[in-house]
This record gives C-alpha cells, structure tokens and sequence, in this order.
C-alpha cells in the first residue's frame, strides 16, 4: 500500500462544511480561529515574535495589538525572520516563533527551517495558507508548504478547522522543544483563522506514538562505564547536542572524574569554558590540531550529543580507526548511522551523563581510576608544537582577519554573546575566540548558509533585552559576501532597538570558496571577487559598508590599520543606542589552516602549507615528530580527495 504524499493528502481536505462537521463543543470563549491562535500563543509563554504579513495570514496580524502579550519583531524578508527566531532560541533556550503568509513567505521561510532541523533547534513556523475551498486549485499565492517542507521539519500540521488551532499549537511548541528540539510548521489555512471556535486552556495533546527516550537503561551504562576502565586513550567528541540539553556541567564532571579530554563540534563551542585545561577545540576540517590528533588516536571514542558529521569525521572509515565507540544521543536514529558504536545510549544527554557520571564513581570507589599521563603528555606536545598561529604581517599591508578576531576576543565582556555568519570568518571566529559561557555561539553549522549572521544576532540581541535585561552584548562576526545576503535586515535591528555590532571580515571576495579554488581548482578564481573592499584607487567599492550602515541609521565605522581597529572596536563596545558596523579591510588570501581536504582522512590534516604531522606519527605513544616540519609537496597543498567540488553557498 502506497501512503499517500503530503499533496495528495491536501486533495483529501474536505472542502467545505458539513452538516456533520459543525461545532459541538461550547465550553470556553467563543472567538474567531485567528483570536485563538493569539491567544494560544500567549497561554503558551511565547513572549517575542518574529515575522512579515500578508494576505493568507491578515486575519492573525489583524488581531496583534498593543495589549498583546508577547513582542513582535517585524522583519524585512522572511528568511530573516526565521534566522532571527533561530538566533533568539539557541540564546535563550525558548522556541523560537515566527509568523509568516503563504506562497512565497512561505517558501521564503525554507532556508530557515531546514538550518533549524540540521542544527536541531526549537521552532514553530506558523504560515498562513489560502481557504480550503481554494486548496489544490492554484489559486494566488498557494504553495503546498507542508509538503514543501515535509524533508526538513520535525513536525507539521495543515489546520482547516478552527476549534484545531490552540491544541495544535500546544503540540508544535511541545513538539518542538521536546526530545531532540526542531522545527515544527503550522499551516493555518483561512478557512481556520476566519472560523468560529470555543477558546479553553490548557489543551489535551494528541500524539500517540511520540515519547522521547530521556532516561538511559541501567545496563548501557555498566557497559560504558567498562570501556573507560579499559581506556588508556579516551576522547569526549561533544556536539550540539549536549548544548541543547544544557549539559556543560556533566560534560565536564565526566572528563574530570576520567581525566579526559574535551573536544568539541562547532554548535558546542564554550559548553566548557575554553580556559578549562581539558578543553582542545574544535576538531575536524578547520579544528585544532591537538583536537584533531587525540581524537585519531584515541582508543576510546565518546559521542555525546554528536552525529559524527563529515566536517569532523573526513573520510569516515579512517576516523578514529582503533577507537571503540560509545554513542549518547537523544535521537535514536542517529545511533549507528555513521558509525556503528560499541555501546549506543539513547537518551537526554545531561541525563545520561548524571547516572553515567554515578556509575563511574562507584567503579572508581572500588577498582580507583586510570592513569592517563601519558596521554597527557602527547597531548601537550601537540599542544605545545601546534598552537593555533597565524601571520599578523599581510603581504598587501592590509588587517590579518586572524588578528582582527583576536582582537575582538580581547576587548569583549565576558558575557558577550558570539553570532557569525558562514565562510573563512566563520572558522577564524571558532578558533580564536575565548568561550567560556554556554549558549554564548551562534552559527549555522550544519546547513552552512550565507546570510544567518545578522538576523541571528538581531534574535540573540532581542533574547539578551528578554532575559539578561541587554547586559549580554552581541557582537556578529560576518563576512563581506555572508552580510550582504541579509543586510536589509539592519532596517530591523534600528528600528526595532537591536544594537547589534558588527565586524565584517571585508576581503572582498568569497573567501571560503577562493581558498577551495587556491588550493583545489588551479587558482581560478571563478565568480568570486565580489569589488566591495578592494584597495585600490580604480576600483568603485559597492556597496560602501559605512554608507549603507549610516543610510540605516547605523553607526558606520571603517578600519584599515591596527590602531584604527583598536579605536573602532573601542567605540563599538561604548555604542548601546543603536547598531554599529565595523568594516575592517582585511587580506583577501589568508587562508584558514588547519585544514583537512574534503572526504580525505583527518590523518592529512596540514597545519600549515608543508606540515602534515599526523602522517609523519608512528603511533599513539610516540611524543616526538622529527619529520612533522618537512615540506610534504612543492605546492604545500594538501591532497584533494578524488571528484572534489567546491560546495557553494555552504562554503564561503
């Protein structure tokens, strides 16, 4: 039997009232469907929300007044405002919310659903939709946005009665932040929102079927906490979610009660503060080299809220290769979908790690611990031989982006929440800020997508006011290509009083893409200069960056010298009043290193060009690499891997 696709369900709607189908229930409020879904809303908690209307969606906006409860933001486009929930999510912990119309809102509002549902954060995306007379008919500005979206949600729903609406909404909000947290959509047909309902809370939810596993089965954790007595080598490789579940403190009660060390996945940047010894980094592709290296010769491999994605793993079936495998993850269907482990435990990461963290104890009280100096040791000699290091002299006399991002690192508030957009700057703001709070990093990790940075920190700047009463500064780290995809945005972040600061990386190229081409497609810079940031005199620079931020009403800075940055960043962190946006000119050929070449082993990691120590390494207990530092080829290029492409928007 062929299960019927979301399209063809919709021409299964019945398409008008029945005499069957009036409304029998008269407890509660009687309202319209549209009242209700505000007030649903409302009951809910919801107190900020993020959208632009339209036609299907009118008779929502129409009943959002002063007096309502929760704060809407207007954006300027669609995918903006699902940046900006996302944004708003990740740095407070709430769903994010954002209403939007049907046809081209809509689908405008993919972009942001499918970068929620890859870096698991919690949404409900309420669309408006045409009545259901008009479903399946073409009619102006419909769109099939359940089925559109079917491959990249948690959850949806298409409503087409009224009464449906406040229990619908309860079940997306639940939904959404429950289990492993995603999008979830809501397509509110106007047949709905114009209806007569009866208003009651709280709503019984029906959904048979969904229990996430939150608490770990007694014997997994025997199992895992006997792999660690048998571990001379043991790695925690720490992904986001561990950040959804808030389990900075168990990650790091485990790696103290086993002397392990921490490495992280880009979405979990600062789950433990970077000053904690046990912290290498970020590891894979652009990771640390010490990251990189333990996890390659680890003999024990503890997955914790990750999903072993291509970035960190290279080419999978030489990641970790002499590791056994132990997998915490909330979504059973990432247990062995990568890589198969030795001991899978479903479950809530900080619940797992609370009883893994009590067994372990129990085993130590009676056995004692390991002893893993030296591991230790070849760890710090990484360390130590490795350091993240970068040119601070540029060929040009241009600003090294690396310095740049340290430097904003160094005159930043502790409690500064960190938004980059994607590409080069991306990685340099990874590695050389100093996390050392939680849910303090904000990027679009497993999407990859240009234009996150600037709605995103406007959400976070927007959570900092809810929640911190704006004493968490937002700074976004963007490139020149990244910011201009969503620059209209800054429109929002005045008018709605979202100071963000800004520091565009401006090399004036795609930068990320311009390295593949470098090192991978014989320096053929195809359609990558994009003449916003060029230094010389004969080139118009479009658009300039301090004119557009002061035709915002923005605070426009430029910086093409290192007293100049310093002075910039300076005056941007004294700035609370509205949005400032720092140009720095920085050198379009820096490069970000290390690196690993896409579907090449993490064993080829370059430190830099000519440096390939992991290939000169015999073997987990050998500290010393006398060849590490010879030149590996003439070009100093790392191997690419066989059918390599460049990957587009994702690399920037």
């Amino acid at each position: 039997m062929v299960s019927p696709t979301p399209l063809q369900a919709f021409s299964g709607v019945q398409k008008a009232p029945t005499k069957t189908s009036k409304q029998t229930l008269v407890d509660g409020e009687k309202m319209t469907g549209a009242q209700a879904l505000i007030r649903a809303l409302e009951d809910l908690g919801v107190q900020d929300v993020f959208g632009i209307p339209g036609g299907a969606i009118l008779p929502v906006y129409h009943q959002i007044h002063d007096d309502t409860k929760f704060r809407f933001v207007l954006m300027r486009h669609e995918q903006g405002a699902g940046h900006a929930a996302e944004g708003y999510a990740v740095a407070t912990g709430r769903v994010g919310v954002c209403i939007v119309t049907s046809g081209p809102g809509a689908t405008n509002m993919v972009t942001p659903i499918a970068d929620a549902n890859m870096d698991s954060v919690p949404l409900v995306v309420i669309s408006g939709q045409v009545g259901i007379d008009s479903i399946g008919t073409d009619a102006f500005q419909e769109a099939d946005t359940v089925g559109i979206t079917y491959p990249v949600v948690k959850h949806s729903y298409l409503v087409t009665d009224a009464q449906d609406i406040p229990r619908v909404l309860a079940e997306a909000h639940y939904i959404a932040r429950s289990g492993r947290p995603g999008p979830v959509v809501v397509d509110v047909s106007k047949t709905a929102q114009v209806g007569e309902m009866y208003y009651s809370w709280p709503q019984k939810m029906i959904l048979p079927g969904y229990n996430p596993t939150t608490k770990p089965h007694g014997h997994v954790l025997r199992e895992a906490a006997k792999l660690f007595e048998q571990s001379y080598r043991p790695v925690l490789y720490v992904g986001g979610g561990a950040m959804r579940s808030n389990a900075g403190a168990q990650v790091k009660q485990l790696a103290d009660l086993t002397d392990s060390p921490i490495v992280t996945t880009l979405p979990a940047r600062g789950i433990v503060p970077d000053s904690d010894p046990k912290v290498l980094g970020m590891l894979g592709m652009h990771g640390t080299l010490a990251a990189t290296a333990a996890t390659q010769k680890c003999d024990l491999l503890v997955a914790i809220g990750a999903r072993f994605d291509d970035r960190v793993t290279g080419k999978m079936e030489a990641f970790a290769p002499a590791a056994r495998v132990i997998h915490i993850d909330i979504d059973p269907a990432e247990i062995g979908k990568r890589r198969q482990p030795d001991v899978p435990i479903v479950g809530d990461v900080a619940e797992v790690l609370d009883a893994l963290n009590a067994e372990i104890k129990r085993g130590q009280a009676i056995r004692g611990a390991t002893n893993l100096k030296p591991w230790w040791n070849l760890i710090n000699s990484w360390r130590e031989k490795y350091p993240m290091k970068y040119d601070e002299e540029t060929p040009d006399g241009t600003l090294s982006p690396q310095w740049v991002v340290e430097e904003l690192s160094r005159q930043a508030a502790p409690s500064t929440i960190w938004v980059s957009g994607v590409g080069q700057h991306q990685m340099w703001a990874s590695q050389l800020i100093d996390f050392e709070n939680p849910h303090s990093w904000i990027s679009s990790g497993g999407l990859g997508t240009m234009g996150f940075g600037l709605p995103a920190a406007i959400g976070a700047r927007v959570g900092s006011a809810r929640d911190f009463g704006g004493k968490k500064p937002v700074w976004l780290i963007d490139g020149d290509g990244s910011f201009q995809m969503t620059s209209e945005e800054l429109a929002a972040a005045f008018i709605d009083n979202a100071p963000v600061k800004i520091a565009i990386l401006n090399n004036s190229v795609y930068g990320m893409v311009r390295q593949w081409q470098t090192l991978f497609y014989d320096q053929h810079y195809s359609q990558t200069s994009i003449q916003d940031g060029e230094n010389t005199e004969d080139i118009i620079n479009v658009p300039d960056f301090v004119k557009l931020a002061e035709a915002y009403s923005c605070v426009g800075i430029r910086a093409r010298t290192q007293d100049e940055a310093r002075a910039a960043i300076k005056r941007a962190n004294e700035i609370n009043d509205r949005p400032v946006l720092i140009d720095f000119r920085v050198y379009k050929d820096a490069m970000v290193w290390p690196m690993v070449a896409a579907g090449q082993s993490n064993d080829t990691v370059t430190y830099k060009p000519g440096v390939q120590p992991l290939l000169h390494n015999d073997g987990p207990d050998s500290g010393s690499d006398s060849n590490a530092d010879e030149p590996q080829n003439d070009t100093g290029k790392p191997a690419v891997a066989d059918g390599t492409t460049t990957a587009g928007k994702t690399e920037e």
